[in-house]
């Protein structure tokens, strides 16, 4: 097994595909959908193909994939998007691709073999080893000391361990646990024989046949087990844990040769010229180049990224700093604040017949003036900043004989918009840039009542693009950079299209009484989950 990428690419695609190439592929594999997109030159969407990715809960609170299901799936997504578009592969000059993150596998070095099912980042079952974490007197010692250093130093590297908080949705503990309970990793750890991997170093190696192991910097940076100061795997997080560092996969730029695709699987070779995390693929997509650049892509979750720039922002609310891209010398920054439960709530709401398709339910909330004092909580996954109780409970309350179907739709749309104002205010105040633009994308995007209810929230416009699926772009601009299909990053600015901006209409203190209710259900749904299993 190569435990690097290949080097450059020569000349128009490394000789893996025809003089006639002229297309990109830029695939997502998304919380809940595999997408793939064929673009050309014009970044105008040729073809496209999606599948469902199924979700496992084979116990409450854990969510997993299977690594050969979604290996099926995202083949076939491939072929059916080329299909569509009216190409052949050998017209496809390379590959971006763009993965959702801190969801990981380990395997069997050897055979390839996976140890056990992906488990998803929406994944709680190390909720009690993340409790026990937060509260030991070991952390407490830990925030402390590095606290006092940061005093004397200055350095943000202290600052950041002092605020120091493990949660769910970082790798870090979930494979701590995986280690404490799945004896065949620890066994395979001490043969030097297992494998770790997102499920961009997963897909990575399946489609080069396990000949290149390797991730990118976005998506290490969002693993929980990353230095941002050092770009690194981080040794102080792994001894703390004791997770052994050397199970991790050499990091590459997120705009790069990564090899190229065996011919046997699509029938020509194809080159992998970008790994990217799906939100800061999202970020690249919608061209936030620029330090202030914010976006919001409102999928399975919600996720706020605002670019920082070459600097790492250390945060005291749990704002989270991450590698926005890596291309060459080029280093850029985000800090990230997220909700998890946005798209798949409003699917949970379809599975229960609340509404039939999901494009009725911005009609039905501005079919009503109000929720009729209805107030719906989404978390599913707990709940992230500003509130973090990962116990928290999905709940509906102020339900009266007189709600109705629309009551309960607008509840829950409006429960969103609430969410987006309380990441606003906290990332916004936090990192203490005033953004420059704000955009949004991903499939709650399409809802216009959401969108509307947000800008007048936090009283900035909102721009939404004509294509809302933005990681598959910015994983395509990323690989199509990487072998000179696009020149520069200006030349993306000019591809960009919008298809709307959304202006506040309403003074947000018009939702002081809604916004006021839905604190206190918040606030009556917290540490459901520990309570009722005492």
């Amino acid at each position: 097994m190569k435990q690097t990428a290949a080097g450059t690419l020569e000349g128009d695609g490394g000789g893996t595909a025809s003089s006639s190439a002229k297309y990109i592929l830029g695939i997502d594999v998304g919380s809940t959908v595999i997408r793939c997109h064929v673009f050309d030159k014009g970044a105008a969407l040729k073809g496209s193909s999606s599948k469902q990715v199924e979700v496992l809960h084979p116990q409450p609170g854990w969510a997993e994939l299977d690594p050969e299901n979604l290996w099926t799936q995202f083949v076939e997504v491939v072929k059916e998007a080329v299909e569509v578009a009216g190409i052949q592969m050998n017209q496809i000059s390379a590959l971006g691709l763009s993965t959702q993150r801190s969801t990981f596998i380990t395997w069997n070095k050897k055979t390839g073999k996976p140890f056990h099912n992906f488990i998803s980042w929406q994944d709680v079952r190390a909720g009690e080893l993340t409790k026990s974490w937060n509260r030991s007197l070991l952390m407490k010692a830990v925030r402390g000391l590095s606290s006092l250093l940061h005093f004397f130093t200055r350095i943000d590297l202290f600052l950041l361990v002092s605020h120091l908080t493990f949660t769910t949705q970082h790798i870090s503990l979930r494979l701590a646990w995986v280690l404490q309970h799945i004896s065949e990793v620890e066994q395979a750890i001490r043969d030097d024989n297992c494998c770790f991997g997102t499920v961009d170093t997963w897909l990575l190696y399946k489609l080069t046949k396990g000949t290149v192991y390797a991730t990118d910097y976005s998506n290490a940076s969002s693993t929980g087990c990353f230095d941002p100061f050092k770009l690194q795997w981080s040794v102080f997080l792994c001894k703390l844990l004791s997770i052994p560092i050397s199970v991790f996969p050499p990091i590459e730029d997120t705009s790069h040769n990564y090899g190229s695709v065996d011919a046997e699987i699509f029938g020509v070779s194809i080159a992998i010229t970008a790994l990217v995390a799906d939100q800061q693929a999202a970020m690249f997509g919608q061209c936030c180049f620029d330090a202030g650049d914010l976006k919001v892509t409102m999928g399975t979750g919600s996720f706020w990224d605002i670019n920082t720039g070459p600097k790492v922002h250390v945060s005291r609310k749990g704002v989270y700093p991450l590698i926005g891209w890596k291309i060459g010398k080029e280093l850029t920054y985000l800090a990230e604040g997220n909700a998890s439960d946005t798209g798949n709530a409003i699917k949970w709401a379809q599975s229960l017949g609340l509404f039939t398709t999901v494009d009725e339910t911005s009609e039905m909330a501005h079919s009503l003036i109000n929720s009729g004092g209805v107030c719906f909580v989404p978390s599913f996954s707990g709940l992230q900043i500003p509130v973090n109780d990962p116990y928290a409970c999905t709940s509906f309350m102020g339900i009266t004989p007189s709600t109705t179907k629309k009551h309960l739709v607008r509840a829950m749309l409006e429960s969103i918009a609430f969410r987006n104002k309380q990441l606003y205010d906290t990332i916004t105040k936090d990192v203490g840039i005033s953004p420059t633009s704000i955009r949004a994308d991903g499939g709650v995007s399409k809802n216009n009542f959401v969108i509307q209810m947000t800008s007048d929230l936090i009283n900035k416009m909102i721009s939404k693009p004509v294509h809302t699926d933005m990681s598959c772009l910015g994983a395509a601009f990323l690989a199509g950079l990487a072998i000179g299909f696009w020149h520069d990053k200006e030349q993306l600015k000019k591809l960009m299209k919008t298809e709307r901006v959304f202006r506040p209409q309403k003074e947000s203190k018009e939702y002081e009484p809604a916004i006021s209710n839905w604190i206190k259900a918040v606030q009556r749904s917290l540490s459901w989950y520990s309570q009722t299993s005492q």
